[in-house]
């Protein structure tokens, strides 16, 4: 078992069976039981115009998280900077981290879907350089007083940032890496990753990450967190976590790919089987009794060569009943060993 894995949860929060109101009443009871087991952050994706996320503006969500969690540390994954105003982002993000008390995770990126892109009149095409523009505008709107930036898209003279961070010089950096060559840069500004897709592809960019660490000369001790994003079901039995998941993974599926079947395609970069029991068999997933998972959990982070498993513990028409027990087993028989071990290791 591996003694530096830390566990996260990431949120889609695609549409479930209850209404939108209660969905969000749910969730966030459900990620109070994060908080109480022992999960180090809860990342939140942004989308729009889809049942794929029903928290377009993740910001505002967040905020109730803030004041419902004490030790859980949050934040977007990602905000989709194209289709925002840097200045405003940078305000809310020192809004979220004065309200947690210095709890917030910046999660950024384009945007990995061209309709909700287009939708807020963002060219595609250009998706990728607005976003670099924003990026250094909001960093630099974090570590400095005043915003001077010339650039393609955006334009600041001598801009007054009156806002600030609980976190100095700025909270932790998150990105989604789905290509060794992301690696390199991610790891040069000491930035976390995210990485979807299957181990062999997920252990090429932790590999490159911590060989660009080590050729840096920085402290393994301050290694970043390297993460895979799975989803995860726990029950009593594999039996019943297995139906849940086949059952629950249907409609999250649909919802993933939602606006390409209505644009009449198919994204290749988003490479998701149409069956749980596929994914599960391609190492993309796992449901089953705890001991199933503890198994797999300490296999996987072999595997890809991850210091944090970032978990889907709600999707689809998982109800919260079911998403609430699979959180407190996982927490009980999984979280709890590796957190003993670690703080074992470090009392030795």
């Amino acid at each position: 078992m591996s003694m530096q894995l830390k566990f996260g949860v990431f949120d889609h929060m695609d549409r479930g069976a209850a209404s939108i109101g209660e969905q969000y009443q749910s969730r966030l009871k459900l990620i109070e039981a994060y908080d109480a087991q022992g999960f180090y952050a809860y990342h939140l994706a942004e989308h729009h115009s889809t049942p794929l996320g029903m928290a377009p503006s993740p910001s505002v969500f967040l905020a109730a998280v803030a004041q419902r969690t004490r030790q859980l540390r949050f934040g977007p994954l990602v905000y989709t900077l194209s289709v925002h105003h840097p200045l405003r982002v940078l305000e809310e993000i020192c809004m979220l981290d004065q309200l947690s008390d210095g709890r917030l995770e910046m999660g950024f990126g384009r945007g990995v879907s061209p309709y909700e892109v287009a939708y807020y009149g963002v060219d595609p095409s250009q998706a990728q350089s607005i976003y670099h523009e924003a990026y250094q505008v909001i960093m630099q709107g974090l570590k400095e007083k005043r915003v001077h930036f010339q650039g393609k898209h955006f334009q600041f003279n001598d801009v007054p940032v009156v806002m600030e961070c609980v976190q100095q010089p700025t909270p932790p950096v998150w990105y989604g890496v789905g290509h060794p060559d992301g690696a390199k840069w991610a790891a040069d500004n000491n930035v976390n990753i995210v990485c979807n897709g299957l181990a062999k592809n997920v252990r090429l960019v932790t590999d490159m990450y911590r060989e660009h660490w080590r050729e840096a000369g920085k402290s393994a001790a301050a290694l970043p967190c390297l993460g895979v994003s799975r989803h995860i079901v726990v029950a009593e039995s594999d039996h019943e976590a297995r139906e849940i998941a086949r059952r629950a993974y249907r409609p999250w599926l649909e919802h993933l790919f939602h606006l390409w079947k209505v644009h009449g395609t198919r994204p290749a970069s988003l490479a998701f089987p149409d069956t749980f029991d596929e994914a599960q068999e391609l190492g993309l997933g796992i449901a089953g009794a705890p001991d199933t998972v503890k198994a797999w959990v300490a296999a996987e982070a072999e595997r890809t060569g991850i210091n944090y498993l970032v978990c889907r513990l709600a999707f689809g028409d998982m109800t919260y009943e079911e998403s609430l027990r699979s959180t407190q087993l996982l927490g009980e028989y999984v979280l709890k060993p590796y957190t003993a071990l670690a703080q074992n290791t470090v009392g030795n």
